[in-house]
């Protein structure tokens, strides 16, 4: 299994910009796709950009395309959410997850998930 570990959380004003950070170690060489999933209080989780590993293409759902990017650097194991014009309804915990099959929006195609970073949007 891969293990998972986000940081990069905080707390910033609407508008402003925040970049996460994932890194991953275990049996990496196993992984196909990385995704970053978001749960805000009383919400279902819900997938917020994915990537593959081997050819970096990538896929966002519509409430974050242009202003989310995920990128990953390969030589470091490390999955990146550079996060710009944020707005208060992107407060959530955010989670990296990653897959050996596929990349998809449904958490579970997903087997090894991070433990967690608080992102905070003030108004």
């Amino acid at each position: 299994q891969v293990q998972l570990v986000e940081s990069g959380g905080g707390l910033v004003q609407a508008g402003g910009s925040l970049r996460l950070s994932c890194a991953a170690s275990g049996r990496t060489f196993t992984t196909y796709a990385m995704a970053w999933f978001r749960q805000a209080p009383g919400k279902e989780r819900e997938f917020v950009a994915g990537i593959r590993w081997s050819s970096s293409s990538t896929v966002y759902p519509d409430s974050v395309k242009g202003r989310f990017t995920i990128s990953r650097d390969n030589a470091k194991n490390t999955m990146y959410l550079q996060m710009n014009t944020l707005k208060p309804e992107d407060t959530a915990i955010y989670y990296c997850a990653a897959s050996r099959v596929t990349l998809g929006r449904y958490e579970g195609f997903y087997d090894s998930w991070g433990q967690g970073t608080q992102v905070t949007v003030s108004s």
